[in-house]
């Protein structure tokens, strides 16, 4: 048996990296009251930390400013 591969919105991405960096929550914390694996939430929140230097991301965009440029 597989197990299959779990898809997150751009939204709930977002929220999670949210507790990190906004709320001060460790990544273990964060990660295990998500039902995230910890490697998944450090992507996301390196990611969101980079878009919100203004870096438009190579993967499905975060932030509705980085979703809008590119969508442009």
């Amino acid at each position: 048996m597989t197990k299959q591969r779990r898809s997150f919105t751009p939204e709930f991405k977002r929220e999670a990296a949210g507790l990190v960096l906004d709320q001060s929550y460790s990544y273990i914390e964060a990660a295990r009251s998500l039902g995230l694996v910890e490697s998944a939430l450090r992507r996301w929140v390196k990611q969101l930390q980079e878009e919100r230097q203004g870096v438009t991301p190579k993967s499905k965009a975060l932030t509705p400013e980085q979703q809008k440029i590119q969508e442009l």
